[in-house]
């Protein structure tokens, strides 16, 4: 049995046992979920149905959208870029985990709660015309031929640790970019709001997960939170153009090493990280280190703002009028 399981999901033997181990729990937070959503359809935020007040209203909504700046439609396409990456993110779930469990019923339930993301930003950002969008999608398209696939030696416990940071970084992400358009036009910013909820939801539910792993295997689970909260990279960075879209980003506010920061101060304050104890050297010495992300990510953030000075940025799917932006 054991080594069936081996080859339907990653993981060393005793990983595989901590991961069946919580499958109870795992259930009682689908459910805990569950109860927590509120379902929504991309339909009821930029409806698709046909009217006789179409026209107007799309004329509406495209005038308004004109005034968003350049900034924020970068934030935007990058949040869209991102979310339609959700076939990377299925198959690493699938694979690190399983897909006859628990784990599998939870996987199959975020992936259609975030489909709907991409789709919701689509339908808006079309409807709007934002950008190029042949410039965007081919954008897309090589992001998803080109695969994702992270460096974590087929541990689960890194998917768990990166999935409670990155969904908390979503949402972060997505609520700055809502609050700095919903300035301009404040449909996209609900469209956001939405998402980012989701996000929140979603974040709760790895973060519960993880930190019963740290319960059980608190040794092997601080090794792995610790190679990937120093190696933390978000969703997307290899797409073409990501390191500037990103930088653009932090440099408005809306995410960077400070916003980063907060959530791995959140979560290790959550986890009571710097108060464990009990544990093996090699777990000593990953909880210590992890205590001094902090610090090393502030020092890297004041280093940031220390050499800022105004750059050029151009990005192909801006609108003509608007590729160039200096900031």
């Amino acid at each position: 049995m054991a080594a069936l399981a081996s080859r339907l999901r990653f993981g060393t033997p005793h990983q595989l046992e901590v991961l069946a181990a919580i499958e109870s729990f795992v259930k009682k937070q689908i459910e805990a979920h569950l109860g927590r959503r509120k379902l929504w359809f991309p339909n009821e935020l930029q409806p698709a149905d046909a009217t006789t007040e179409d026209a107007a209203l799309l004329a509406k909504l495209r005038e308004a959208a004109r005034g968003l700046p350049a900034a924020v439609l970068v934030a935007l396409a990058l949040s869209l870029l991102t979310e339609e990456g959700l076939p990377h993110f299925h198959r690493l779930i699938a694979t690190h985990l399983g897909n006859g469990s628990a784990w599998c019923t939870w996987n199959n339930i975020w992936t259609g709660e975030e489909d709907r993301h991409g789709c919701a930003i689509r339908d808006y950002v079309r409807d709007a015309r934002l950008y190029n969008m042949t410039a965007l999608e081919k954008l897309q398209y090589q992001y998803l031929e080109a695969g994702f696939d992270p460096d974590w030696q087929q541990d689960p416990y890194r998917l768990l640790a990166y999935t409670s940071l990155q969904e908390k970084a979503t949402q972060v992400a997505h609520s700055g970019t809502g609050r700095m358009a919903g300035q301009y036009e404040p449909r996209i910013q609900r469209v956001l709001a939405h998402i980012s909820a989701d996000e929140s939801r979603h974040y709760l539910f790895y973060r519960a997960a993880f930190g019963e792993i740290l319960a059980l295997d608190p040794n092997h689970a601080l090794q792995s939170l610790q190679k990937v909260t120093l190696g933390f990279s978000m969703p997307g960075h290899n797409i073409a153009g990501f390191d500037e879209m990103s930088d653009v980003v932090r440099r408005v506010g809306i995410f960077g090493p400070r916003q980063y920061q907060e959530i791995v101060e959140e979560l290790l304050d959550y986890w009571k990280i710097g108060t464990l104890t009990g544990l093996s050297p090699l777990g000593e010495e990953a909880r210590d280190k992890l205590m001094k992300v902090p610090a090393r990510l502030s020092r890297l953030a004041d280093y940031a703002d220390a050499k800022h000075s105004k750059r050029a940025f151009n990005f192909g799917f801006l609108p003509q009028h608007k590729h160039a932006l200096k900031i």
